[in-house]
C-alpha cells in the first residue's frame, strides 16, 4: 500500500490525532499530497512517513505548544523583568527581586534541568554560563553592573534552540507528558540522565519506521487497536498509557488463559504518545472535547493556538465558563444536526488526578451561555477558594462540574450556607451560585413554560428574608445573627429534604413573632405536590433564606453588585 490509514478510536486515540495532525502542520506537510483527511480516517503517504524525522517534529510540535506554559518561559520573563528594572535605575533589591532571583537559580539548577545540560554541553556555545551559575548564583548582594551582565549573559545562553528546546523539553515531560504516559522512554526512571532525544528515536521512531518497512505476512499478533499484524518484537504495551491498564507483566489475570493480548502496533503507540499535543490547557485541567463524528470535527473543538494566541487569550481573562461555551458553541455550529456523542475529558495537572468524563448535549451550551450563570461564575471565578473545615474548595470548579455533570447546585447551596453560619465570608459566593442555579433553572424552563402564570420576582423572596431578620434583630437587639443559628439550620434541613411543612411551619411562627410585619405573597406560591412545585419551593426557599442569612442586594449590606439585568429576567419568569 502507498498510504498509511489512522483511524478514529478511543478519546486517547483521537486526542493522538489532533496531535499528529498539529505535528504535521508545524513540519509543513502538504493535505492532499503527504497526508489526506476522509470522514473518521487519517490517510498518511508512505513515503514521506518513511522519510520524515518523526522525532524531530514531536520535539518540534511539544516545544511550540507547551513551550509559553513551562518554567523556561517564566524565567526568562523573571530575567527580562530583572534586566528592565536595572536599565531603568528601579532596581530595589527588595523581596521581588530577591524572589525573582531565587525562582531564576532554583528552576535553572534542578536536577532535571542539570540532566538536560549534560547532553548538551558539547554542543552549545558559551557552557561556562551555566557552570557560573551553579559556581555562585545570582543574589542581590552582587553588584548591579555584575548582575546585569550576568543575566544578559544568562538570557543569551538560555535562546540558543538547543538549550531553549532541551529545558522547555524537560519541564514538559514532569508537567504535561507523564500525566498521559509513563514508564517508557524519558520517563523510565533510569533513564533520566541519558538524551531525550535519543531516547525517543530508539523507543519510538525507529520502530515505527521499520514496522512499516518490514513483513508481516506470517504474523500472528494483532494490535489491538488498528487489527494490523505485527511481530513479537514490534508489540508495545498499552500499559504504558496512564489509567489504560494495569502492568501487563505481572496482572495477567484480566485475560483469557492469562494471555496478555493488550498490545500495540507501532504506528498506534506513536499516535498515543501524542495524545497530550492533543489536550487544551486552561488553568489547572487538561480539557479534551470528543466526538466521533469525524476527524475535521476534533481538530475544530481542539483547535490549536499558537504563543500570540495564547497570550492573547491571557489578557482577555477568559473565564472557564465562557471559554467553554464558546468552544462547544463553535463544534455545535458546525454541525447540522444534533450531536449526542460529544465528551467533554478533563485531567488535573497533579500526578495524582484521575480523568473525568461529561457527555455534553446543546442544553449545556446554552446554560453556559446565559448572561445570569456567565455573570454568576465569573463573579465565582474572581475569588474561587473558600475555607471549609480546615479545607479549601474551589466553588467555580464545584459549580462548573455540577453543571457538566446535569446536576444542580442545591446540595452546595446548602453546605455553603450552613458554613456561612460560622462563616460570613462565604456568604458572598453562596449568592452567585444561586444566581447560576436560577439561570440554569430558567434556561430548562424556556420551552416548557407557554402557558399564562403568575409573575413572581424571587429577588422579592429575598428581600423578604431579609427584612425578617431586620425585624428579629431589632427585637432581639442585637446585630449579628447568632440567635438566628438554630433556625437557619432547621430552615435548611427542611430545605435539603423538600419538607414543605416544617419550612412553613418555622415561617409562620417567626413572622408571628413580628408584630406589624405580613408574611409576604410569595410563600403560597412555593408550595405544592408537583414536580414543578418542588423546584419552585427550593428556588423561593434559599432566596428567602440568602436574604434571611444577610445577602441582600442594596448598597448598605453584602451583596452591592449591579443587578438590574438579573432583576429584569427574574421578573420575565413565568410560572405554572
Amino acid at each position: 500500500m502507498d498510504r498509511i490509514l489512522i483511524t478514529q478510536g478511543d478519546f486517547l486515540k483521537n486526542a493522538g490525532i489532533v496531535g499528529l495532525k498539529y505535528m504535521l502542520k508545524l513540519a509543513g506537510a502538504k493535505e492532499n499530497v503527504d497526508y489526506e483527511i476522509e470522514g473518521q480516517n487519517l490517510w498518511l503517504e508512505r513515503t514521506f512517513v518513511e522519510t520524515a524525522d518523526w522525532t524531530d517534529m514531536y520535539f518540534h510540535a511539544f516545544v511550540e505548544y507547551f513551550g509559553p506554559l513551562t518554567a523556561y518561559q517564566r524565567v526568562m520573563e523573571k530575567i527580562d523583568s530583572c534586566l528592565e528594572k536595572i536599565e531603568k535605575n528601579i532596581w530595589m533589591n527588595n523581596k521581588e527581586e530577591k524572589e525573582d532571583l531565587a525562582y531564576i537559580n532554583d528552576k535553572l539548577l534542578s536536577n532535571s534541568y542539570q540532566a538536560g545540560y549534560a547532553n548538551i554541553e558539547i554542543y552549545i556555545q558559551n557552557a561556562q554560563v551555566y557552570k557560573n551559575l551553579k559556581k555562585s548564583k545570582l543574589n542581590v548582594k552582587i553588584s548591579q553592573e555584575e548582575l546585569q551582565e550576568r543575566l544578559q549573559e544568562l538570557k543569551k545562553f538560555l535562546e540558543q534552540p538547543l538549550c531553549r528546546e532541551t529545558f522547555i523539553m524537560k519541564s514538559v515531560i514532569y508537567t504535561f507528558i507523564n500525566r498521559f504516559w509513563d514508564g517508557k522512554c524519558f520517563l523510565l526512571r533510569a533513564n533520566a540522565k541519558k538524551d531525550m532525544r535519543e531516547l525517543f528515536e530508539e523507543d519510538f521512531t525507529k520502530p515505527l519506521k521499520k514496522y512499516l518497512q518490514s513483513s508481516h505476512e506470517k504474523a500472528k499478533d494483532l494490535c489491538i487497536d488498528c487489527g494490523s499484524p505485527m511481530g513479537n518484537s514490534e508489540k508495545v504495551s498499552i500499559a504504558f498509557m496512564k489509567d489504560m491498564a494495569d502492568d501487563l507483566t505481572r496482572k495477567r489475570s484480566a485475560f483469557w488463559n492469562c494471555k496478555v493480548d493488550a498490545f500495540l502496533c507501532p504506528m498506534c503507540a506513536f499516535v498515543y504518545a501524542a495524545s497530550p499535543l492533543g489536550f487544551q490547557t486552561y488553568a489547572n485541567k487538561f480539557v479534551f472535547i470528543n466526538t466521533n463524528e469525524s476527524i475535521q470535527a476534533l481538530l475544530v473543538a481542539n483547535r490549536k493556538m499558537s504563543k500570540s494566541q495564547i497570550e492573547a487569550e491571557k489578557e482577555e481573562n477568559e473565564t472557564y465558563s465562557a471559554w467553554f461555551a464558546r468552544l462547544m458553541d463553535t463544534v455545535l455550529g458546525e454541525k447540522t444536526k444534533e450531536l449526542s456523542n460529544v465528551q467533554v475529558i478533563l485531567r488535573g495537572v497533579r500526578a495524582e488526578d484521575q480523568y473525568m468524563f461529561s457527555i455534553i448535549q446543546r442544553e449545556i451550551v446554552e446554560i453556559l451561555s446565559d448572561k445570569m450563570v456567565k455573570n454568576g461564575l465569573e463573579k465565582l471565578g474572581v475569588h474561587p477558594y473558600i475555607k471549609m473545615r480546615n479545607e479549601l474548595m474551589n466553588v467555580h470548579e464545584t459549580v462548573i462540574l455540577n453543571i457538566l455533570q446535569y446536576r444542580d447546585q442545591y446540595t452546595l447551596l446548602n453546605q455553603l450556607l450552613k458554613a456561612s453560619i460560622e462563616n460570613p465570608s462565604v456568604l458572598s459566593p453562596v449568592y452567585w451560585v444561586y444566581t447560576v442555579q436560577l439561570g440554569t433553572s430558567i434556561t430548562r424552563r424556556k420551552e416548557k413554560n407557554k402557558e399564562r402564570g403568575i409573575f413572581m420576582n424571587r429577588r422579592k423572596m429575598q428581600e423578604n428574608g431579609y427584612k425578617l431578620r431586620t425585624e428579629l434583630l431589632k427585637i432581639k437587639k442585637t446585630d449579628t445573627d447568632e440567635c438566628l443559628r438554630g433556625t437557619i439550620y432547621q430552615l435548611l434541613n427542611a430545605l435539603a429534604v423538600g419538607n414543605q411543612e416544617k419550612f412553613m411551619d418555622i415561617v409562620i411562627r417567626l413572622y408571628g413573632s413580628c408584630r406589624g410585619l405580613l408574611m409576604p405573597d410569595g410563600f403560597v406560591y412555593m408550595l405544592g405536590d408537583k414536580e414543578a412545585d418542588k423546584e419552585r419551593f427550593r428556588e423561593y426557599g434559599y432566596a428567602f433564606l440568602l436574604g434571611f442569612k444577610g445577602s441582600y442586594s442594596d448598597n448598605n449590606i453584602n451583596v452591592k453588585e449591579d443587578t438590574s439585568e438579573e432583576d429584569g429576567k427574574w421578573k420575565e419568569m413565568v410560572l405554572q
